[in-house]
Formats: C-alpha cells, structure tokens, sequence
C-alpha cells in the first residue's frame, strides 16, 4: 500500500485566483485540499503538511496525519512529511488538484519504476505529483521547470524517472480560468464551495 505527503500553504493561498476576496480563495483552497485528501486517504496512510489549523482540522477529519511545515517552501514541507514515511512506495500529491479520484493515484502508482520515480508535470513545467519507490530518492526541486528537474535527478542518480500524463493529476488550479476549465469534473468539496461563491465566481 502506497504512502502519502500532501504539502499545503495556508497563508498567502492562491493569490492568483484574485479578483476574488481573500476569504473566498482560502475557501477554495480548503475545498481543494479536501478532495485531495479525500482521495489519497482512501488509498493508503497520507500525511498532511502545513501550518494552517484549519486545514489541520480538516485533515484530522479526513483521517490524515498532521505534520508542521517546518516553513522553507514546498521542498522543505514535503521532505518533513516524508520523514514520517518509514519506506516507499510514496506519493506526493499537491493541495490544487480538486479532481484526483483514487484511481488516479493508483495509475500514478502503476506508472512507477522499480526502484524510480514517475511524476506528473503541470503545463508550466512544474510538478504536480510524484510517485517515489522510497523517500530517499526525493530532492526539493520545486518551481517551474522542475519536471525537467527531477528526472535530470534521476538520470544523476542512476535510476528510471517516468513522466505520467494522468488528465486529473495534470489539472491543477491556479487561476479562475483552470478553474472554469474543470469546473464540471471538481470533486464534493470544491463544487459545494462554487456553489456557495457562485455570484463572485461570474463577476
């Protein structure tokens, strides 16, 4: 059974869903982490990652360990979850993911070489998830470009790094038009949120 490290930023969430109010985008990313959750919890033991108390709450809710963010980034929040994986396989999964279903992670799973990594690469270049045959193997390379970076880590490594096209995994949120994009397809918490917030999502 497969491990899981959700990282999540509490303050300063999706500052670039704006015009949207502060209050409305912190809703959205709790919504969002929730479906992630909902979906790696049904699938194996997940770790939560962050300062935020009420995304912890949530976590708690959902039946995943809370982690502090050591604070340092998304490589630095990750590597603190990973530390509470005693071996692989493991899979980091991002917080703006709203429509990963369990079956996508067992795909990304399914993706992962003996002894490897495979990732999903958003379109700016960045990273979206990662599937690790153990922890050992990760480095924190985030920002645009790193799916390049990651496997160039492997290559250095000695070891296979396989790139995923899993639609739901590709589909992260970072703007109101990704959003409007999956909109039809977001899981039970971010179409709950949508609806509540549907007058300032049209404005």
């Amino acid at each position: 059974m497969p491990a899981f490290v959700v990282p999540f930023r509490g303050s300063g969430a999706k500052r670039r869903l704006q015009p949207l109010a502060e209050d409305a985008r912190r809703e959205l990313a709790r919504a969002m982490l929730a479906d992630v959750l909902a979906a790696c919890t049904a699938t194996g033991p997940t770790h939560l990652v962050t300062d935020d108390e009420q995304a912890a709450a949530l976590g708690r809710e959902a039946g995943a360990t809370w982690v502090d963010d050591p604070g340092g980034g998304q490589g630095a929040a990750v590597a603190a979850g990973l530390g509470r994986v005693p071996g692989g396989p493991v899979l980091v999964v991002n917080a703006d993911l709203p429509c990963v279903q369990p079956r996508d992670l067992w795909a990304l799973l399914g993706a992962l070489p003996v002894d490897g990594l495979a990732l999903v690469g958003a379109s700016d270049g960045s990273t979206n998830a990662l599937a690790l045959a153990r922890p050992s193997l990760f480095e924190p390379l985030y920002g645009t470009g790193s799916a390049a970076r990651f496997g160039a880590h492997a290559a250095e490594r000695g070891v296979r790094a396989v790139a995923a096209a899993i639609p739901n995994l590709v589909a992260d949120v970072d703007s109101l038009a990704d959003l409007r994009r999956v909109e039809a397809r977001v899981g039970e918490h971010t179409r709950a949120v949508l609806e509540r917030r549907r007058a300032e999502l049209a404005a």
